[in-house]
Protein backbone atom coordinates (compact mmCIF):
# COMPACT_ATOMS: atom_id res chain seq x y z
CA UNK A 1 0.00 0.00 0.00
CA UNK A 2 1.16 3.67 -0.77
CA UNK A 3 2.34 5.31 2.11
CA UNK A 4 0.60 7.99 3.44
CA UNK A 5 3.28 10.58 2.98
CA UNK A 6 3.44 9.82 -1.00
CA UNK A 7 -0.36 10.04 -1.02
CA UNK A 8 0.09 13.27 0.77
CA UNK A 9 2.56 14.43 -1.35
CA UNK A 10 0.85 13.98 -4.74
CA UNK A 11 -2.46 15.30 -3.79
CA UNK A 12 -1.47 18.28 -1.66
CA UNK A 13 -2.41 21.53 -3.70
CA UNK A 14 -4.25 19.56 -6.51
CA UNK A 15 -6.94 21.28 -8.15
CA UNK A 16 -9.70 18.12 -8.19
CA UNK A 17 -12.77 17.83 -9.46
CA UNK A 18 -15.13 16.03 -7.30
CA UNK A 19 -18.31 15.08 -8.73
CA UNK A 20 -20.88 13.57 -6.10
CA UNK A 21 -19.72 15.40 -3.09
CA UNK A 22 -22.66 15.74 -1.45
CA UNK A 23 -23.00 11.85 -1.06
CA UNK A 24 -21.94 9.53 1.57
CA UNK A 25 -18.86 8.07 -0.14
CA UNK A 26 -18.31 11.98 -2.05
CA UNK A 27 -18.06 13.49 1.54
CA UNK A 28 -15.69 10.90 2.80
CA UNK A 29 -13.14 11.41 -0.09
CA UNK A 30 -13.60 15.22 -0.37
CA UNK A 31 -12.70 14.94 3.81
CA UNK A 32 -9.15 12.97 3.14
CA UNK A 33 -8.55 15.08 0.43
CA UNK A 34 -8.86 18.39 1.82
CA UNK A 35 -6.97 16.60 4.80
CA UNK A 36 -3.86 16.39 2.65
CA UNK A 37 -4.49 19.58 1.28
CA UNK A 38 -6.25 19.26 -1.92
CA UNK A 39 -8.20 22.30 -3.79
CA UNK A 40 -11.47 20.12 -3.70
CA UNK A 41 -13.95 21.73 -6.55
CA UNK A 42 -17.23 19.87 -5.91
CA UNK A 43 -20.32 19.23 -8.39
CA UNK A 44 -23.36 17.91 -7.01
CA UNK A 45 -27.09 17.61 -6.15
CA UNK A 46 -28.31 18.78 -3.18
CA UNK A 47 -28.01 16.08 0.04
CA UNK A 48 -30.77 14.43 -0.51
CA UNK A 49 -31.53 13.13 3.33
CA UNK A 50 -31.16 15.31 7.27
CA UNK A 51 -29.20 14.63 8.20
CA UNK A 52 -26.61 14.20 6.01
CA UNK A 53 -22.79 13.81 6.17
CA UNK A 54 -22.39 16.62 3.82
CA UNK A 55 -23.55 19.19 6.09
CA UNK A 56 -22.25 18.22 8.94
CA UNK A 57 -18.94 18.02 8.02
CA UNK A 58 -18.89 21.80 6.57
CA UNK A 59 -15.87 21.69 4.45
CA UNK A 60 -14.27 24.43 2.90
CA UNK A 61 -14.49 23.58 -0.70
CA UNK A 62 -12.99 25.59 -3.37
CA UNK A 63 -16.22 25.85 -4.84
CA UNK A 64 -19.26 23.89 -4.85
CA UNK A 65 -21.92 23.75 -7.64
CA UNK A 66 -25.53 21.93 -6.80
CA UNK A 67 -26.55 20.86 -9.88
CA UNK A 68 -27.25 18.23 -11.98
CA UNK A 69 -25.06 16.33 -14.59
CA UNK A 70 -28.16 15.53 -16.82
CA UNK A 71 -27.67 19.16 -17.67
CA UNK A 72 -24.85 19.14 -20.30
CA UNK A 73 -24.37 22.43 -20.54
CA UNK A 74 -24.00 23.55 -17.35
CA UNK A 75 -21.19 20.21 -16.57
CA UNK A 76 -19.49 22.73 -19.70
CA UNK A 77 -19.66 25.79 -18.06
CA UNK A 78 -18.81 24.27 -14.37
CA UNK A 79 -15.46 21.95 -16.63
CA UNK A 80 -14.52 25.42 -18.17
CA UNK A 81 -14.39 27.71 -15.10
CA UNK A 82 -12.57 24.92 -12.68
CA UNK A 83 -9.79 23.49 -15.06
CA UNK A 84 -9.49 20.58 -12.97
CA UNK A 85 -5.76 18.66 -12.83
CA UNK A 86 -7.22 15.54 -11.64
CA UNK A 87 -11.21 14.33 -11.65
CA UNK A 88 -12.76 11.91 -9.42
CA UNK A 89 -16.13 11.06 -10.87
CA UNK A 90 -18.53 9.69 -7.76
CA UNK A 91 -22.03 11.05 -8.70
CA UNK A 92 -24.64 8.72 -9.74
CA UNK A 93 -28.12 7.42 -8.76
CA UNK A 94 -26.68 4.66 -6.60
CA UNK A 95 -29.57 3.06 -5.24
CA UNK A 96 -31.02 -0.48 -7.00
CA UNK A 97 -34.52 -0.12 -5.21
CA UNK A 98 -35.12 3.35 -6.86
CA UNK A 99 -33.59 2.32 -10.19
CA UNK A 100 -36.36 0.11 -10.35
CA UNK A 101 -38.64 2.67 -9.69
CA UNK A 102 -36.80 5.03 -11.72
CA UNK A 103 -34.74 3.32 -14.91
CA UNK A 104 -35.21 6.28 -17.07
CA UNK A 105 -33.80 8.91 -14.35
CA UNK A 106 -30.80 6.18 -13.10
CA UNK A 107 -29.56 5.97 -16.86
CA UNK A 108 -29.48 9.30 -17.63
CA UNK A 109 -27.92 10.08 -14.53
CA UNK A 110 -25.28 6.94 -14.63
CA UNK A 111 -24.81 6.76 -18.57
CA UNK A 112 -25.81 10.25 -19.76
CA UNK A 113 -24.17 11.85 -17.05
CA UNK A 114 -20.93 10.51 -17.24
CA UNK A 115 -20.87 11.09 -21.03
CA UNK A 116 -21.58 14.28 -20.52
CA UNK A 117 -18.79 15.18 -17.99
CA UNK A 118 -15.96 12.91 -20.26
CA UNK A 119 -17.19 14.83 -23.08
CA UNK A 120 -16.50 18.34 -21.22
CA UNK A 121 -13.09 17.35 -20.15
CA UNK A 122 -11.84 15.58 -23.52
CA UNK A 123 -11.31 19.56 -24.27
CA UNK A 124 -10.15 20.27 -21.07
CA UNK A 125 -6.37 21.18 -21.27
CA UNK A 126 -5.68 21.62 -18.17
CA UNK A 127 -6.65 18.06 -16.86
CA UNK A 128 -4.22 14.71 -15.75
CA UNK A 129 -6.04 12.04 -14.79
CA UNK A 130 -9.70 10.66 -14.80
CA UNK A 131 -11.45 8.21 -12.07
CA UNK A 132 -14.98 6.92 -12.48
CA UNK A 133 -16.23 5.20 -9.88
CA UNK A 134 -18.84 2.24 -11.15
CA UNK A 135 -19.70 -0.72 -8.93
CA UNK A 136 -19.39 -4.27 -8.44
CA UNK A 137 -23.02 -4.78 -9.91
CA UNK A 138 -21.93 -3.52 -13.18
CA UNK A 139 -20.75 -7.30 -13.60
CA UNK A 140 -23.33 -9.36 -15.57
CA UNK A 141 -24.16 -11.55 -12.32
CA UNK A 142 -26.41 -14.97 -13.09
CA UNK A 143 -26.74 -15.86 -9.25
CA UNK A 144 -30.58 -14.56 -9.44
CA UNK A 145 -30.97 -17.99 -10.80
CA UNK A 146 -29.41 -20.09 -8.17
CA UNK A 147 -30.54 -21.11 -4.50
CA UNK A 148 -26.65 -20.26 -3.82
CA UNK A 149 -24.03 -18.78 -5.74
CA UNK A 150 -20.43 -18.81 -5.66
CA UNK A 151 -19.60 -16.34 -8.19
CA UNK A 152 -16.49 -14.52 -7.54
CA UNK A 153 -16.20 -11.13 -10.02
CA UNK A 154 -12.65 -10.58 -11.86
CA UNK A 155 -12.17 -7.59 -13.72
CA UNK A 156 -11.78 -9.51 -17.33
CA UNK A 157 -15.34 -11.07 -16.78
CA UNK A 158 -18.74 -9.38 -18.64
CA UNK A 159 -20.28 -6.83 -17.87
CA UNK A 160 -24.21 -6.75 -17.79
CA UNK A 161 -26.70 -6.32 -15.53
CA UNK A 162 -30.25 -7.72 -15.18
CA UNK A 163 -32.01 -4.59 -13.31
CA UNK A 164 -31.73 -0.95 -14.66
CA UNK A 165 -29.06 0.18 -11.97
CA UNK A 166 -26.85 -2.54 -12.49
CA UNK A 167 -27.42 -2.31 -16.10
CA UNK A 168 -26.40 1.45 -15.90
CA UNK A 169 -23.39 0.79 -14.30
CA UNK A 170 -22.26 -1.84 -16.77
CA UNK A 171 -22.81 0.71 -19.64
CA UNK A 172 -21.03 3.61 -17.44
CA UNK A 173 -17.86 1.35 -17.95
CA UNK A 174 -18.78 1.03 -21.65
CA UNK A 175 -19.04 4.64 -22.05
CA UNK A 176 -15.99 5.58 -19.88
CA UNK A 177 -13.80 2.87 -22.28
CA UNK A 178 -15.03 4.35 -25.41
CA UNK A 179 -14.01 7.64 -24.24
CA UNK A 180 -10.34 6.55 -23.27
CA UNK A 181 -10.43 4.87 -26.30
CA UNK A 182 -11.10 7.36 -28.79
CA UNK A 183 -10.26 11.12 -26.96
CA UNK A 184 -7.77 10.54 -23.76
CA UNK A 185 -5.20 7.62 -24.95
CA UNK A 186 -4.03 9.74 -27.59
CA UNK A 187 -3.54 13.02 -25.01
CA UNK A 188 -2.29 10.24 -22.77
CA UNK A 189 -4.40 11.23 -20.13
CA UNK A 190 -5.35 7.77 -17.86
CA UNK A 191 -9.06 7.32 -17.63
CA UNK A 192 -9.54 4.46 -15.20
CA UNK A 193 -12.80 2.71 -13.60
CA UNK A 194 -13.02 1.46 -10.12
CA UNK A 195 -15.72 -1.12 -8.99
CA UNK A 196 -16.12 -1.35 -5.54
CA UNK A 197 -18.48 -3.03 -3.15
CA UNK A 198 -21.11 -2.56 -1.14
CA UNK A 199 -19.82 0.05 1.37
CA UNK A 200 -20.38 1.08 4.29
CA UNK A 201 -19.65 3.83 7.20
CA UNK A 202 -20.47 6.31 9.71
CA UNK A 203 -22.74 9.02 7.72
CA UNK A 204 -24.63 7.25 5.51
CA UNK A 205 -28.47 8.09 5.64
CA UNK A 206 -29.52 7.01 2.15
CA UNK A 207 -33.08 5.14 2.11
CA UNK A 208 -32.52 1.08 1.83
CA UNK A 209 -29.28 1.45 3.81
CA UNK A 210 -28.37 -1.47 6.37
CA UNK A 211 -26.06 0.05 8.86
CA UNK A 212 -28.15 3.33 9.29
CA UNK A 213 -31.39 0.89 9.33
CA UNK A 214 -29.84 -1.50 11.96
CA UNK A 215 -28.65 1.32 14.13
CA UNK A 216 -32.02 3.58 13.77
CA UNK A 217 -33.70 0.48 15.28
CA UNK A 218 -31.10 -0.29 17.81
CA UNK A 219 -31.30 3.03 19.08
CA UNK A 220 -34.56 2.97 19.65
CA UNK A 221 -35.13 -0.59 20.61
CA UNK A 222 -37.13 -1.90 17.93
CA UNK A 223 -36.84 -4.79 15.56
CA UNK A 224 -34.51 -4.87 12.53
CA UNK A 225 -36.41 -5.37 9.24
CA UNK A 226 -34.34 -7.29 6.81
CA UNK A 227 -35.52 -7.99 2.82
CA UNK A 228 -32.97 -10.62 2.66
CA UNK A 229 -31.07 -11.45 5.46
CA UNK A 230 -29.61 -14.96 3.51
CA UNK A 231 -27.76 -12.50 0.82
CA UNK A 232 -24.50 -12.24 0.73
CA UNK A 233 -22.67 -9.09 -0.13
CA UNK A 234 -18.98 -7.80 0.04
CA UNK A 235 -19.22 -5.35 2.75
CA UNK A 236 -16.69 -2.80 3.50
CA UNK A 237 -15.59 0.31 4.86
CA UNK A 238 -16.05 3.63 2.86
CA UNK A 239 -12.37 4.22 3.66
CA UNK A 240 -10.90 1.24 1.84
CA UNK A 241 -12.21 1.39 -1.11
CA UNK A 242 -11.67 5.48 -1.28
CA UNK A 243 -8.08 4.59 -0.78
CA UNK A 244 -8.19 2.69 -3.38
CA UNK A 245 -9.53 5.35 -5.48
CA UNK A 246 -6.57 7.40 -4.67
CA UNK A 247 -4.23 5.63 -4.75
CA UNK A 248 -5.13 4.06 -8.15
CA UNK A 249 -5.40 7.76 -9.87
CA UNK A 250 -2.24 8.44 -8.57
CA UNK A 251 -0.45 5.69 -9.84
CA UNK A 252 -1.96 5.49 -12.79
CA UNK A 253 -0.94 9.71 -13.45
CA UNK A 254 2.54 8.93 -12.81
CA UNK A 255 3.03 6.26 -14.98
CA UNK A 256 2.96 3.08 -12.73
CA UNK A 257 -0.34 1.15 -13.96
CA UNK A 258 -1.80 1.42 -17.42
CA UNK A 259 -4.94 -1.44 -15.89
CA UNK A 260 -7.60 -0.05 -17.53
CA UNK A 261 -9.81 -1.22 -14.32
CA UNK A 262 -9.56 -2.76 -10.66
CA UNK A 263 -11.73 -4.35 -8.05
CA UNK A 264 -11.82 -2.70 -4.20
CA UNK A 265 -13.62 -5.39 -2.32
CA UNK A 266 -13.17 -7.60 1.06
CA UNK A 267 -11.27 -10.26 1.50
CA UNK A 268 -14.35 -12.15 2.47
CA UNK A 269 -18.29 -11.11 2.21
CA UNK A 270 -20.49 -12.00 4.40
CA UNK A 271 -24.77 -12.40 4.93
CA UNK A 272 -27.01 -9.46 5.86
CA UNK A 273 -28.22 -11.21 8.91
CA UNK A 274 -23.91 -11.64 10.34
CA UNK A 275 -23.60 -8.21 9.57
CA UNK A 276 -26.99 -7.40 11.35
CA UNK A 277 -26.16 -9.37 14.84
CA UNK A 278 -22.54 -7.76 14.50
CA UNK A 279 -24.10 -4.06 14.54
CA UNK A 280 -26.11 -4.43 17.08
CA UNK A 281 -23.85 -6.68 19.52
CA UNK A 282 -21.11 -4.06 18.95
CA UNK A 283 -23.88 -1.26 19.95
CA UNK A 284 -24.99 -2.93 23.09
CA UNK A 285 -28.93 -3.95 22.07
CA UNK A 286 -31.11 -6.31 22.47
CA UNK A 287 -33.17 -5.87 19.27
CA UNK A 288 -34.53 -8.59 17.21
CA UNK A 289 -34.52 -9.42 13.18
CA UNK A 290 -37.38 -9.60 11.37
CA UNK A 291 -37.50 -10.53 7.90
CA UNK A 292 -39.44 -7.97 5.86
CA UNK A 293 -40.47 -9.38 1.86
CA UNK A 294 -40.39 -6.93 -0.79
CA UNK A 295 -40.95 -7.39 -4.58
CA UNK A 296 -38.20 -5.96 -4.87
CA UNK A 297 -35.92 -7.85 -2.49
CA UNK A 298 -35.99 -11.31 -4.63
CA UNK A 299 -34.89 -9.70 -7.99
CA UNK A 300 -31.81 -8.85 -6.16
CA UNK A 301 -29.06 -11.10 -6.81
CA UNK A 302 -28.25 -13.30 -4.02
CA UNK A 303 -24.65 -13.46 -4.15
CA UNK A 304 -21.78 -10.69 -5.06
CA UNK A 305 -18.31 -11.15 -4.44
CA UNK A 306 -15.21 -9.71 -5.73
CA UNK A 307 -11.47 -10.50 -6.44
CA UNK A 308 -9.68 -7.48 -5.77
CA UNK A 309 -6.06 -9.36 -6.35
CA UNK A 310 -5.36 -7.34 -9.42
CA UNK A 311 -5.62 -4.10 -7.11
CA UNK A 312 -3.47 -5.93 -5.17
CA UNK A 313 -0.76 -6.92 -7.35
CA UNK A 314 -0.85 -3.43 -9.35
CA UNK A 315 -1.25 -0.93 -6.31
CA UNK A 316 -0.10 -3.14 -3.08
CA UNK A 317 -3.58 -1.70 -2.27
CA UNK A 318 -5.02 -4.51 0.62
CA UNK A 319 -7.77 -4.01 3.22
CA UNK A 320 -7.10 -3.05 6.19
CA UNK A 321 -10.05 -3.11 7.91
CA UNK A 322 -11.80 -6.40 9.37
CA UNK A 323 -15.34 -6.60 9.89
CA UNK A 324 -15.38 -6.65 13.45
CA UNK A 325 -13.69 -3.22 13.01
CA UNK A 326 -15.19 -1.63 10.69
CA UNK A 327 -18.62 -2.52 12.57
CA UNK A 328 -17.11 -1.13 15.35
CA UNK A 329 -16.01 2.26 13.81
CA UNK A 330 -19.29 2.70 12.48
CA UNK A 331 -20.99 2.35 15.94
CA UNK A 332 -18.70 4.64 17.37
CA UNK A 333 -18.81 7.22 14.80
CA UNK A 334 -22.84 7.10 15.30
CA UNK A 335 -22.81 7.00 18.84
CA UNK A 336 -20.24 10.54 18.34
CA UNK A 337 -23.10 11.89 16.35
CA UNK A 338 -25.96 11.45 18.94
CA UNK A 339 -23.87 12.62 21.53
CA UNK A 340 -23.42 15.82 19.70
CA UNK A 341 -19.99 15.79 18.87
CA UNK A 342 -18.36 17.90 16.62
CA UNK A 343 -18.18 14.93 13.25
CA UNK A 344 -15.50 16.48 10.91
CA UNK A 345 -13.11 15.91 13.84
CA UNK A 346 -14.31 12.15 14.29
CA UNK A 347 -14.23 11.42 10.56
CA UNK A 348 -10.84 13.35 10.17
CA UNK A 349 -9.88 10.96 13.72
CA UNK A 350 -10.84 7.49 11.35
CA UNK A 351 -9.20 9.35 8.53
CA UNK A 352 -5.53 9.34 10.62
CA UNK A 353 -6.28 5.74 12.02
CA UNK A 354 -6.57 4.44 8.86
CA UNK A 355 -3.41 6.49 7.69
CA UNK A 356 -1.77 4.77 9.66
CA UNK A 357 -2.76 1.10 9.57
CA UNK A 358 -1.55 2.38 5.83
CA UNK A 359 1.98 2.57 6.83
CA UNK A 360 1.88 -0.56 8.41
CA UNK A 361 3.05 -3.46 6.50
Amino acid sequence: MLPSKKLHKFWSGKRVLLTGHTGFKGSWAAAWLMQMGAKVHGFALAPETEPNLHDLLDLSYQSETIADLRDRALVVDMVNNIKPELVLHMAAQPLVRRGYREPVETMATNIMGTAHLLDALRDCETVSGILVVTSDKAYDNDSYDQAHGDIVFREGDPLGGRDPYSASKGCQEIVARSFEQSYFRARNIPLVTARAGNVVGGGDWSEDRLMTDIIRAAANGKAVELRNPGTTRPWQHVIEPVAGYLMYLQEAVEGNTAVPALNFGPKESHTVQHVTRLVLDAWGSNSETAHRTSAEASKEARTLALDSSLATTTLSWQPRLDLETCVQWIVDWHKAHLDGQNMHAITEAQISSFESMMDTK
